[in-house]
């Protein structure tokens, strides 16, 4: 079982409302072989919400809010259903503060990248499971 970022396989709940559909990914969630997950709603972020960057170990919103605690809480459920379901893999969106693997955005909202990892892919490394973004070649 692969675990997939949700606006990868259509699912609109992305901070503007939208999607960043790939194909692939929802034919495997349709099959039965992937399982969809949005760490900011499971957080209780709402669709649409305000744009977030990481800043350090925190998360900053467009507005200056810290939304630090519902990334983390929604990391946290998240990577609940990845060992429920017993994930072995996980296709993340790339740049995402929450999904982000190898390069986010760099916390200044001006559309810079910096290295690093999103929230609930830094969790999932920690817990040994292996990450590519829809930019990689999908581990199908």
């Amino acid at each position: 079982m692969i675990l997939v970022s949700a606006c990868l396989a259509g699912v609109n709940c992305r901070m503007d409302g939208g999607n960043k559909l790939v194909p692939e990914i929802k034919e495997l969630v349709e099959a039965g072989r992937a399982i969809p997950v949005c760490p900011e709603v499971l957080g209780g972020l709402p669709t649409p919400r305000q744009p977030s960057e990481r800043r350090g170990e925190s998360v900053c919103a467009r507005t200056g809010e810290d939304v630090t605690a519902a990334f983390v809480r929604g990391a946290e459920r998240a990577l609940e259903i990845c060992m429920k379901n017993g994930c072995t893999a996980a296709v993340m969106k790339s740049k995402s503060p929450s999904c982000g693997y190898r390069v986010i955005h760099n916390g200044r909202f001006d559309g810079g990248l910096t290295e690093g990892n999103g929230v609930f892919t830094q969790m999932l490394l920690d817990a040994g499971i292996p990450v590519v973004t829809e930019q990689d070649e999908l581990p199908l």
